[in-house]
């Protein structure tokens, strides 16, 4: 999920492999500022949508094919979630990101903090 706002942080949410997305999106947005939030089909949920909606921010999400009421979307917008996609690209590019060699959570989620932080350097 891509925020799009005033000065946005980088926020990320470590979790089991077999956890759902979208529940983990309600804290991800919380208390951020955001103009637009943009999200992957997996995150096509009403709750997240109407969170989104009080922020006052624009939801960027394709609707799940299997949704009978259809959202508009803003592909020119959507389009942009490709540098989301980059930035993904280019973390998996650390080995230790790409592998998960680190055994505990807290260890993992430190080296993903580490190379994003060389990203971001760059």
């Amino acid at each position: 999920m891509a925020v799009r706002g005033l000065g946005c942080p980088v926020r990320f949410i470590l979790t089991a492999g077999q956890k759902g997305d979208a529940p983990q999106a309600a804290a991800l947005i919380e208390g951020l500022a955001a103009e637009v939030v943009m999200a992957d089909t997996a995150y096509d949920a009403d709750h997240l949508r109407q969170a989104i909606a009080a922020k006052g921010a624009l939801a960027v999400i394709p609707n799940n094919p299997s949704r009978a009421l259809k959202y508009p979307l803003d592909k020119h917008l959507y389009a942009q979630r490709h540098l989301v996609e980059c930035c993904f690209s280019k973390l998996k590019q650390f080995r230790r990101v790409a592998t998960r060699f680190e055994k505990t959570a807290r260890n993992y989620r430190a080296v993903v903090t580490l190379a994003a932080i060389i990203l971001w350097m760059r």
